[in-house]
């Protein structure tokens, strides 16, 4: 059955969701089966508020940058039609959902529950309790490349995201693991139609001439019409 999943990941002017601070990026990887498929949503938004320094460190996007683009008023249904009803994969989902529900309810607009979102946070400290847990350090473990990583950005976190939920859920072995089922179920389909396909075979003259008695036994055989 095919499964259709977000990655999702925001940029934001803070931490305090339910107060001032607002999201200034979007970024959403769409995973087809566990595996990107190439369709993605990437979004600046316009906070309509000044940009805290400490925020600015983190991901770049300046006050000056983010006044020329849309509001999130603008963009939310576009983001809304592209997530749709799908699981929402995120790292620390609780922080991205508060806000993303702020920003619809400014909007008047339905909360997204927070079941949809699949938090790898979670799934990482389960999987190795006491262990670092944030992305760049679950890319050291998995060997997941994150050079290009030198400031948070929505969407190369999102497709970084992809690949360590790929690692943490098992999918790679289990891709490998369904390739190998099914190249020997080929194989075994294979050699059962070789085992059961029919031999070139014409009667013998015995065989016709038992044919022609069983014809004649039979009241207006078809036959002989």
């Amino acid at each position: 059955m095919t499964k259709f999943e977000i990655v999702l990941d925001t940029e934001t002017t803070g931490l305090d969701a339910a107060g001032k601070d607002r999201i200034v990026e979007i970024g959403c990887v769409e995973l087809e089966n566990h595996l990107p498929t190439g369709r993605t949503f990437h979004q600046y938004i316009n906070p309509e508020r000044d940009m805290p320094e400490e925020a600015f460190k983190i991901h770049g996007l300046s006050e000056a940058f983010l006044s020329q683009k849309p509001t999130f008023s603008e963009i939310a249904q576009r983001f809304l039609d592209f997530i749709d009803d799908r699981p929402l994969v995120i790292h620390n989902a609780e922080f991205d959902m508060a806000f993303i529900n702020a920003e619809l309810k400014r909007i008047n607009c339905s909360d997204i529950p927070v079941a949809r979102a699949v938090d790898t946070l979670k799934i990482a400290r389960e999987r190795f309790p006491g262990a670092p847990a944030s992305l760049d350090a679950l890319c050291r473990r998995f060997g997941v490349d994150n050079t290009a990583r030198t400031q948070h950005g929505a969407l190369l976190d999102s497709h970084i995201l992809a690949e360590i939920y790929l690692e943490l859920i098992g999918g790679r072995q289990q891709a490998l693991v369904l390739q190998e089922t099914v190249e020997k179920s080929k194989k075994e389909n294979n050699t059962e139609k070789k085992r059961l396909a029919a031999r070139p075979h014409s009667a013998s003259h015995n065989e016709l001439a038992d044919h022609v008695i069983l014809v004649d036994s039979i009241p207006n055989a078809i036959w002989r019409r």
